[in-house]
């Protein structure tokens, strides 16, 4: 055998997603992204993506476990954990002690939260305070429209709901910046300095009031606008969660309309795919489970984050339910459990090659992005899947005509990162990253290849039917 047969049979080989596609198989790709781009304008908050999963799900056929007095195989159940996470299974043929095949993403993205006392005046301009939430770069959040999400909960218990600056007719929201020709100071800073958080605040309103003596007319003006509105007053802010997201509409970018340019792709588009893909579940061996979580951008923390055991409530439901329960029965189940952990990966950037290790990163437009481990340096924190499971993975893909990328998040000394991967492989589960490549992560426009989103979709499908 010759070095070039050799070659041909032995080493690896890396290819462009697309030259591997049809012309049917390409239309079936855009038809995908594109109902994917409309969830990413009108689900750019985790409530939203709870309202829009829940919908789905009972087109579907999909019940509210609370509802449901038994469980046999084919069955298809979800629970909404206090609006801000999902959990959704289709009963598989199997004993649940023979595992879960479990599918699991996150809803929430980097953003900016109103503080709890957010609205002042100063020197004529009325403004919002802001906690910025999750890993972003500050300098990235000015000077770009925002909108504003979320809710307003009033002590008798009544919600108002909040959505300002995605319609076209709306007015939209901005953090100024110094402009250059005053920035010599600014901009000897370190980048990571140039804007402090204290001074993410967004610009809401200028007109006063009146034209009387009474301090801060402008603060008084806007408050009328939201009261007449909204019918809340300033203490209201106290029970409030309101995010400040980017204004952006997401598109199809490039001139070959390849890539979806949008917010929040870090973790929504796996959350979408993850849906659709239990969507596409009839009468699995085992059953199917979806997890959209909430908090991962902060550590998991809290009664919707994945440490929380709200899901180990759900998955006791599904026993006890489905007359499988038993002493330990929930332990039995998690260790002989498999999970996808629906999260993204960072695609190489040839613009910043020197983060990278080329040959163990992930690329755009070749398929799905699968990390056999995460965290930082050494492995600080790291889930690390055992060899067999990837394996077995492997195996599932390739006998799918999966295109994928086994990668790790950037050179072992620049940094890493982490997903909730590891809470649910401390459960005794196997658990490998698999997610879909992203360039500019964390940004306020990320993004991603519409191969790569499709072949996520069939891969997380095949697992969950596998």
């Amino acid at each position: 055998m010759d070095s070039k047969e050799l070659k041909e049979k032995l080493f690896m080989k890396k290819k462009n997603g697309w030259e591997t596609v049809s012309n049917e198989e390409k239309k079936d790709i855009y038809s995908f992204s594109k109902e994917y781009i409309d969830f990413l304008n009108k689900s750019k908050i985790e409530r939203e993506v709870v309202e829009f999963a829940v919908e789905a799900l009972e087109s579907k056929g999909f019940k509210n476990i609370n509802t449901v007095n038994e469980l046999s195989a084919g069955d298809k159940v979800y629970y909404v954990n206090r609006e801000k996470t999902v959990y959704a299974a289709v009963i598989g043929g199997e004993s649940m002690e023979s595992g879960l095949n479990i599918v699991g993403a996150h809803v929430d993205s980097p953003r900016l939260d109103l503080k709890p006392n957010p609205l002042y005046e100063a020197d004529g301009l009325a403004l919002f305070r802001t906690h910025y939430y999750g890993g972003i770069k500050k300098y990235q959040w000015t000077t770009i429209p925002l909108a504003l999400h979320g809710v307003i909960i009033k002590t008798n218990g009544e919600k108002v709901k909040i959505n300002i600056g995605e319609d076209e007719n709306d007015p939209v929201f901005v953090i100024t910046d110094l402009l250059p020709h005053l920035g010599q100071t600014q901009m000897e800073k370190k980048l990571k300095d140039g804007v402090e958080g204290e001074n993410l605040n967004i610009l809401i309103g200028n007109m006063p009031y009146d034209n009387s003596e009474t301090p801060e007319r402008v603060k008084l003006n806007i408050l009328n606008i939201l009261n007449q509105k909204y019918g809340i007053v300033e203490k209201d802010f106290l029970s409030a969660e309101i995010e400040v997201v980017p204004a952006f509409k997401a598109k199809s970018l490039g001139f070959d309309e390849s890539m979806v340019a949008g917010y929040g792709q870090d973790d929504k588009v796996c959350a979408y795919v993850s849906l659709q893909a239990i969507l596409n579940t009839e009468k699995p061996k085992k059953t199917a489970v979806c997890i959209l979580a909430d908090k991962e951008e902060i550590g998991s923390m809290g009664n919707t984050g994945m440490e929380s055991h709200v899901f180990d409530m759900f998955v006791t439901e599904l026993l006890f339910k489905a007359k499988q329960n038993s002493i330990n029965a929930i332990d039995r189940v998690f260790c002989k459990s498999k999970m996808l952990s629906a999260d993204v990966d960072a695609a190489y950037d040839p613009l910043y090659a020197s983060v990278y290790e080329k040959t163990n990163s992930a690329f755009l437009g070749e398929g799905v992005g699968l990390n056999k481990y995460t965290g930082a340096r050494g492995k600080s924190g790291a889930s690390d899947a055992n060899a067999e499971f990837v394996a077995e993975i492997r195996k599932l893909f390739e006998d799918n005509n999966i295109r994928y990328n086994i990668s790790e998040l950037g050179k072992v000394d620049q940094g890493g990162g982490g997903t909730i991967a590891y809470i649910l492989a401390n459960k005794g589960m196997d658990v490998i990253d698999c997610g879909v490549p992203v360039l500019s992560m964390h940004s306020p426009y990320e993004v991603t290849s519409k191969f790569d989103i499709y072949s996520i979709f069939r891969a997380y499908k095949a697992f969950m039917n596998n």
